[in-house]
């Protein structure tokens, strides 16, 4: 089976990827090998043989050179080796679950807040009127800026997950001009934090020390760009998926309603059937035999993450329930670059989610959405709702 996923049109979620995982564990793509079973998704993301691919995704589409290749180059996520594990090291403690558990409260009346103001109306726009400000303005709480300015992160971050996707030659840009506003706010936000450290997210990081190592101001602002950039772009992206799902799902969302203690269990089970993260990228970094297929040093390898999440195999019963525990997922990825934010995500989320579904009973769409293709870093630009 051969895929072109460089093709807008495809989809993971499409019925030739799930004919093709019946028949074996991989198929071949324009770029390499798409791995379609949990088994062996799990196991090539632990496979040190392989060293992360999304470094190369600019060239491998067009993109040659320029300022966001350099940085993606850069970033903690595309960062190999001793470079990789310091500066892990050195970002750690400041993703503290405590700091999340501890700005919970504040999560809770921002998201009550924005509902607040659609739900009067019985309808909304949720991506624009809940999914992106409840994104953005977390972010804006954890950084230690004002809430305000949450519209032009919103709309730099936007605009530089337009690399992620397959559209990123004809969206470039936009990608290195929203790039460049944000590392000019992030500039700005170290020198503050150098001169006026606080209790906030960024004076953490500025202060972070192991063994008298210290990150440089340019591995602080690539941290800084990527936190604002991943965070904001997953969370909007990963709500509006989860709510197209419980749409399809109303029991469920009634259950979650009437048991927000299982708010962490629906954002895994989400994640696990229509993750933002359509793929985690991986590359061959030498010739390498797995399970009888001979994959070339340099090959692309797309661990497809939703496909391996509903395999039948590990998942015998794959129908989307929040009361029962599944094999791990694959939506923060795995190995030594396993999402260092996955706690951010997974907080916000859990607080949302059951929020949401006691306050919008019985939502339904208002209106067609628009949504990105189902590849890549996939989500939706627009999802009217009416409810209750």
């Amino acid at each position: 089976m051969y895929f072109d996923v460089a093709d807008p049109a495809f989809s993971v979620q499409s019925e030739a990827v799930r004919a093709a995982r019946e028949r074996g564990w991989y198929a071949r793509t324009n770029y390499g090998l798409a791995v379609l079973r949990h088994r062996e998704v799990n196991a090539l993301l632990k496979d040190r043989r392989l060293v992360q691919g999304s470094a190369r995704w600019p060239e491998r589409n067009g993109v040659d050179g320029g300022p966001f290749a350099h940085w993606w180059s850069n970033t903690l996520l595309n960062l190999e080796g001793e470079d990789h594990d310091r500066i892990r090291r050195l970002l750690t403690p400041a993703f503290s679950p405590k700091l999340i558990k501890e700005l919970t409260p504040r999560f809770q009346a921002l998201a009550d807040e924005l509902v607040d103001a659609f739900a009067p109306a019985g309808r909304c726009e949720f991506i624009a009127d809940f999914a992106e400000p409840y994104a953005a303005r977390v972010l804006a709480i954890m950084l230690g800026i004002p809430e305000s300015e949450w519209r032009t992160m919103s709309a730099w971050s936007g605009d530089i997950g337009l690399a992620l996707g397959v559209t990123i030659q004809r969206d470039i840009g936009r990608v290195h001009a929203a790039l460049a506003g944000l590392q000019g706010y992030a500039d700005a936000l170290i020198a503050d934090r150098i001169q006026r450290p606080g209790d906030d997210f960024v004076s953490r990081l500025v202060l972070a020390q192991r063994d008298d190592d210290r990150l440089t101001e340019a591995e602080l602002r690539n941290a800084i760009v990527l936190l604002i950039f991943g965070g904001m772009d997953t969370t909007r992206n990963q709500l509006g998926l989860a709510m197209r799902t419980f749409l399809a799902h109303p029991g469920q969302w009634r259950l979650l309603a009437e048991r927000p203690e299982l708010g962490r269990a629906a954002v895994e089970e989400v994640m696990r059937v229509n993750p933002t993260t359509t793929w985690i990228t991986r590359e061959a970094a030498q010739d390498i035999e797995f399970q009888g297929v001979r994959i070339a040093e340099g090959t692309t390898v797309h661990l497809f993450a939703e496909s391996a999440g509903t395999d039948p195999d590990a998942v015998p019963d794959p129908e989307f329930d929040i009361t029962v525990k599944r094999p791990p997922h694959f939506a923060f990825g795995g190995g030594a670059h396993y999402c260092i934010g996955h706690a951010v995500a997974r907080g916000d989320m859990s607080v949302a989610l059951p929020l949401l579904a006691r306050r919008l009973p019985e939502p339904r769409l208002d209106g067609a959405p628009e949504a990105l293709p189902m590849s890549g870093n996939t989500g939706f630009v627009s999802l009217p709702l009416a409810f209750g």
